[in-house]
């Protein structure tokens, strides 16, 4: 995942997601959305929007990871919770 704005992660899957897409205004750290249909993003800092995404999920402790994602390009593996 690359880095954009100093503020999230983000990647373009070689895939398409059925999107919900709606104006969310706030982005809290933690958030995982989706950016049309075929971005995946990780916020890792908090801030206001006027961006519409789809959410998928929330990082449920994200207090460190702004310090855990850094600056540079990351690998990212999901995994389903079982």
């Amino acid at each position: 995942m690359s880095d954009l704005n100093n503020n999230e992660k983000y990647c373009y899957l070689d895939f398409t997601l059925p999107t919900d897409s709606k104006s969310v205004k706030n982005i809290k750290k933690g958030d995982v959305m989706l950016f049309g249909n075929s971005c995946l993003v990780i916020f890792y800092k908090s801030f206001t929007t006027s961006y519409s995404y789809t959410k998928i999920g929330h990082i449920e402790n994200p207090a460190d990871i702004e310090t855990a994602l850094g600056k540079k390009d990351i690998k990212v593996v999901l995994a389903e919770n079982s």
